[in-house]
């Protein structure tokens, strides 16, 4: 049986502080960050203008200041985009 790591293909701003996330494996989610940005690292994004300043980088997405979020975690809090 193969393994399938989880990665981000390609990511879209939705606005607030929600991302439209395709993962490799198929399937697109909207995963909401608004509740998820604690710690030092991620206390900039919480300005919507820094925040939506995301790229995808080793198969996840982050942002220009370092912080970043497993795809794991991304694809288990976000929710399917029918």
């Amino acid at each position: 049986m193969k393994t399938i790591f989880l990665e981000v293909e390609e990511a879209k701003y939705m606005g607030d502080f929600k991302i439209l996330i395709k993962f490799n494996n198929g399937v697109n989610k909207v995963v909401d960050l608004e509740h998820e940005l604690t710690g030092d690292v991620f206390e900039p994004l919480k300005n919507p203008e820094e925040f939506k300043n995301f790229r995808i980088s080793f198969n996840t997405i982050e942002w220009p200041n370092g912080a970043d979020f497993a795809p794991e975690f991304l694809y288990q809090i976000g929710v399917i985009k029918q």
